[in-house]
């Protein structure tokens, strides 16, 4: 039985590191050079685990063998039943997290993918509200601001991808402050949140910006 221990994030550390070194293999002939990029490959990949036992490590590290595009196709399929799926989560939980939102529209639950999540998000078309929740130390982080499309693009916070954004800003009410006194935080995020999740290589961003907010 295959035991999950790869993140979303850290699956698409390896998609990335096999995108580039399939690239390196059709234009670099010098072999020196491939074998550096390989090593590379491989460490940038270890980086992104804080542990693994010896058979995980070696399964990866399988990455600096490859030669063909089906070699690293089979390789990312051979992964995925080793992809440590999102937490199980009910439409009731997530209405918990956001409680004054009594007519809260939450996300097709049955259509998602899972295993292929970081962080669930959704936007409110109505009230142009975008709502994420993230499982952080045993327990779902919920938080809501307003989304405003740039129709620029840049540079997002969370997956670091060059795409469309939009603006997320989100309410937030300092230590000790008056029950009216309220500040913003906002930052530039991908309006297609699939995409962001399928690109995202790091959760430290993500992380800083949930922690800074939440309530």
């Amino acid at each position: 039985m295959s035991t999950p221990f790869i993140r979303n994030h850290q699956y698409n550390v390896i998609k990335k590191q096999s995108e580039f070194l399939q690239n390196t293999l059709r234009t670099v002939a010098d072999r020196s050079v491939l074998e550096t990029v390989r090593y590379r490959a491989a460490s940038i990949i270890m980086e992104a685990f804080l542990d693994l036992t010896e058979n995980q490590q070696k399964m990866l590290e399988q990455i600096t063998t490859f030669e063909t595009a089906y070699d690293f196709q089979r390789y990312l399929s051979a992964l995925e039943p080793y992809l440590e799926s999102y937490p199980l989560i009910t439409m009731k939980q997530i209405q918990k997290l956001f409680p004054k939102n009594k007519k809260l529209k939450g996300p097709d639950l049955s259509s998602i993918d899972f295993r292929h999540v970081t962080y669930l998000s959704w936007v409110d078309v109505a009230t142009n509200k975008l709502f994420i929740v993230y499982p952080f130390e045993g327990q779902f982080i919920g938080i809501e601001g307003r989304i405003t499309p740039t129709h620029k693009k840049g540079y997002c916070l969370f997956c670091n991808r060059h795409q469309e954004l939009a603006f997320f800003s989100v309410k937030t009410k300092p230590a000790n402050a008056s029950p009216d006194n309220y500040s913003a935080i906002g930052q530039y995020v991908c309006i297609e949140n699939h995409g962001c999740n399928q690109s995202i290589t790091d959760t430290e961003a993500l992380e800083k910006f949930i922690l800074s907010v939440r309530k």
